[in-house]
Formats: C-alpha cells, structure tokens, sequence
C-alpha cells in the first residue's frame, strides 16, 4: 500500500509540474515606472525597485549605480487619456560625480516604456518639473534646478537657478529642448 501511495503522489507532482512548466507564458507588463528600463547616455539601464547597479568592468568591485531621485511630475506627454510620469534618476559612475538625469515613462496599455535620458548635469541641485506655462507648448515641460557658474569649482554648492525646457518625442522617447519664448515659425 505504501509503494501504491508513494506512486501516485510521484504522480501527481509529475502532472502538476507538466502544466506549470507548460503554462502558456503571458507577455511581461511593467506596472512600475521605479522598475522600468531607461536610455542613459545610450545604455539601457533596466532598474528594480528604483535602482540598478552594474559593473562598471566585468568582475569589477566598481559600480555603476544609477537610482531613482525623485521630483515626479504626471501628466499625458502623449495625449492617449493615461497618466505618465516624468523624474528624475541619478548616475554615479564610481567617482566623485553624481549626474542627474530627467527621464519619463509612458503608461501604455502593455505598462510603462521608458525614455531616452537628459542630463541636467553633475552634482546640481534639482528644483521641481512642471508644465510650461507659455500658451504655445503643447506637452512642454520645464525643469527647474540649480547649478555653478563655469568657473565655480565642483565642491561649490550650487546657487544659479537654471530652467530647461523639454518635449518628449513619444515615438522615439528621446527629450528635445524647446526655446521657451521662440517668436519665429517652425519648419
């Protein structure tokens, strides 16, 4: 009896493991942005719960680590009637540097696409992102941070206000800046 059992439990742990082996695989949805894969300065960076590292060479205790900042702004950068995200990621390569980079990602019916990143610099101090209030940008945003003057040396804390303005190309996910008081016609 106890050969009989321990044959049909084997069994049945077989036929279960059949179907979940053979389970038809669903296509994979980011339902977070903070897990979402990113260009930076043309390398995707794929984060997990806001962060990646990477090696900076194979078997290197070196890192490249690249995190979620913050100073989210949402908004519908491709007017499909879904909630985007606009942030901004940090990069430290291993030195003393921390680039700052604004990123978005789209809400798409198969979750979120990442963006191409732009760098706003290193070692500046983000302020906010909101929309452009010219009348004449559509889906225009504007990062505000702080940084140095040219010849300010890095340990300088920064103190000059600066604005760019950015329009996401939802087809390519790359930013463009936008002069933000162009009074001539575009072409």
């Amino acid at each position: 009896m106890k050969t009989f059992l321990s044959i049909a439990t084997l069994l049945l742990i077989l036929v279960i493991g059949f179907f979940v082996v053979n389970k038809r695989k669903e296509p994979t949805v980011i339902n977070n942005y903070r897990n979402a894969t990113y260009q930076i300065d043309g390398k995707a960076v794929t984060l997990v719960n806001g962060v990646s590292e990477t090696a900076i060479v194979p078997d290197s205790a070196s890192k490249v680590i690249t995190r979620y900042f913050g100073n989210e702004f949402k908004t519908d950068l491709n007017n499909d009637g879904r909630e985007d995200v606009v942030f901004i990621l940090t990069q430290a390569l291993g030195g003393s540097g921390v680039f700052f980079y604004v990123v978005s990602a789209l809400n798409t019916e198969n979750g979120y696409v990442g963006s191409d990143g732009y760098l706003l610099g290193d070692r500046i101090t983000p302020q906010n992102i909101e929309a452009s209030t010219n009348p004449r940008h559509k889906n225009v945003l504007m990062v505000d941070y702080k940084d140095r003057a040219q010849n300010d040396p890095m340990t300088t804390i920064p103190h000059i206000s600066k604005s760019v303005y950015l329009k996401l190309n939802t087809i390519n996910m790359k930013w463009g800046i936008v002069e933000p008081n162009f009074e001539g016609e575009s072409r």
